[in-house]
């Protein structure tokens, strides 16, 4: 997917291929249940939860794979041994099927990242 021009996650989610939305809307379900006080926007054409105007996790259906991005490097450092085996860019989980995603990683990285304010990369 290229980036979305969608106003709100309803309508990016109404973008994405079909056979990844129910992992995406997923994924935004657990973003909503875990970051209370966050707001749910849409930032550089992906969903994005932001506390206090700075964007701390944000997802995205990209071409080959789904993307989970932790924008707090002290969350990352927290979870390392958990992270050590997964496919990872600089800041962002990468599942290229929709049925390996770690909802259960995913929920651990968002309740540590909804505990407390920390730096933004």
């Amino acid at each position: 997917m290229v980036r979305s021009e969608a106003n709100d996650v309803a309508g990016y989610l109404a973008e994405v291929s079909e056979e990844r939305r129910d992992a995406l809307a997923r994924v935004r379900r657990l973003c909503r249940e875990e970051l209370k006080g966050f707001d749910e926007v849409m930032a550089y054409g992906m969903p994005a939860y932001e506390r206090d105007g700075a964007a701390e996790i944000a997802f995205a259906g990209q071409k080959r794979y789904i993307s989970f991005y932790v924008m707090r490097s002290d969350v990352r450092e927290a979870f390392g041994e958990r992270l050590a085996g997964q496919d990872m860019g600089k800041g962002c989980l990468r599942f290229r099927r929709p049925e390996n995603i770690d909802f259960d990683l995913l929920r651990d990285l968002l309740r540590a990242t909804a505990a407390r304010p920390g730096k933004i990369c």
